[in-house]
């Protein structure tokens, strides 16, 4: 039953919301026991007995799904016939290749009632005007997400995609949406083009915004850097989230800001360490997940590769579910630099904190001597050479080394963040040996 988007499972006590999820697990092991060659060929490879996964913790019985699997295999994981087929969705390529994903008209209904639930999570109802700057095209998945889900609400949406300030501003100012879905460093983009072309923004219709794709917290959840500039400039209530198109469910915060709530109708989560065992609240853990009602690509115990804190107390926004901290990091994008053990985010936070610095790409390759090295890519007002010093005292002070750094332009930092088959800005450019991905 659900009541008004806010589903009565959330408010449960923990011992049946696992009641609740040992009774889905069932479900979906005997679906794919039944459809998808790729567990099939799994239980009968290990004489794993689905009758004998009971609980949650019984999932450590099976052997982990991974990206390489999807890769090597993507039509194996595939569970109804073709024709069935509404929508082809492929992931951004963050971890390697892209993957493709196939979704049934019942999964595009499951994801139009996770964002739903997700926006009144985030404060959200029928009376919203959601301005949508995410592209919903390029097999994108979260734009796509989003629009299902907004129209689920019953809420309404403008569709006005990525980049281009002015049309952003034009849209506000002629529509009046009262809450935006944006890249947060994009946010600070339409501050920077109003602030500029005399646009008063602290008084526009703009209250809320759903931010997608790039970290507001830090691990003790309070905002980090980025999170901090917005709101010094445009006191919006923001609102965190994390989703990947594998999972196909999006933790979104409440309006405690105390990290992204867990629909445990659609997702079994657990968090992992490196041996593939479960780590308890106050660990970094791989985000490993279990989809819930997915009939086209149903995934088992797949390691998104993302590493997160999980928290695990009762919210005060009534809700009892687990709750996910903000990303460590990648574990492909784990960076290990003059013996120190470093995450793209930690970087950008310091990035972030150097006024000066207007855009950047952190670049990470392999050097002469087969270790990794990191190279930061600069742009900013009367930002030069004289600077280095100043931008390495950062570094230093933060995480006790200092990466290389050049300055360019504006505009060459903006090409290299938004090549044409991006959906997304890049912010991480990882040429190692044996990588080559991008974030």
């Amino acid at each position: 039953m659900i009541d008004n988007f806010f589903p009565d499972i959330e408010k449960e006590t923990p011992l049946k919301i696992a009641a609740f999820q040992e009774m889905r697990l069932r479900s979906a092991l005997e679906y794919l026991a039944a459809h998808s060659p790729f567990y099939r060929e799994m239980f009968l490879k290990h004489s794993i007995d689905i009758q004998e996964i009971r609980t949650v913790s019984d999932l450590v019985r099976i052997p982990v799904t991974t990206k390489d699997d999807l890769q090597q295999r993507n039509d194996d994981f595939l569970c109804v016939p073709r024709n069935m087929i509404i929508d082809y969705i492929t992931t951004s390529g963050t971890l390697g290749d892209p993957v493709t994903f196939a979704m049934t008209n019942r999964d595009l209904d499951r994801l139009a009632y996770n964002e739903a639930i997700s926006f009144v999570c985030a404060g959200g109802s029928r009376d919203d005007v959601y301005q949508l700057m995410t592209t919903i095209d390029r097999r994108f998945m979260a734009g796509l997400a989003y629009f299902l889900g907004i129209r689920m609400l019953g809420a309404s949406v403008v569709r006005v995609g990525n980049g281009i300030p002015e049309l952003q501003w034009d849209t506000i100012q002629r529509i009046r949406p009262n809450s935006i879905i944006a890249v947060p460093s994009f946010i600070l983009k339409i501050i920077e083009y109003a602030e500029q072309h005399g646009i008063d923004y602290l008084n526009s219709s703009i209250k809320n915004a759903i931010c997608i794709g790039e970290p507001l917290r830090k691990m003790d959840l309070s905002l980090n850097t980025l999170g901090r500039k917005i709101m010094e400039k445009w006191p919006l209530k923001l609102y965190s989230t994390y989703a990947s198109t594998e999972m196909g469910t999006s933790f979104t915060e409440c309006s405690e800001g105390t990290g992204g709530h867990h629909h445990p109708e659609l997702i079994i989560v657990e968090f992992l360490d490196d041996r593939n065992h479960p780590v308890g609240p106050g660990e970094p853990g791989e985000v490993t997940v279990t989809t819930l009602g997915v009939e086209g690509m149903p995934l088992l115990r797949f390691k998104t590769g993302d590493i997160c804190f999980h928290y695990t107390e009762p919210c005060a926004c009534g809700r009892n579910t687990i709750r996910l901290g903000p990303l460590v990091g990648r574990k492909n994008q784990m960076i290990k630099y003059k013996g120190t053990t470093l995450f793209p985010p930690a970087l950008y936070d310091i990035l972030d904190n150097i006024d000066y610095v207007s855009n950047y790409i952190v670049e990470v390759y392999t050097n002469q001597i087969g270790t990794d090295e990191i190279l930061i890519h600069l742009s900013g007002k009367g930002i030069g050479e004289e600077k280095e010093k100043d931008i390495k005292d950062h570094f230093r002070a933060k995480l006790r080394v200092a990466p290389l750094i050049t300055f360019s332009s504006e505009s060459t930092i903006q090409q290299m963040q938004f090549p044409e088959t991006s959906r997304k800005p890049i912010k991480f450019i990882d040429n190692r040996e044996k990588n080559g991905n991008i974030s």
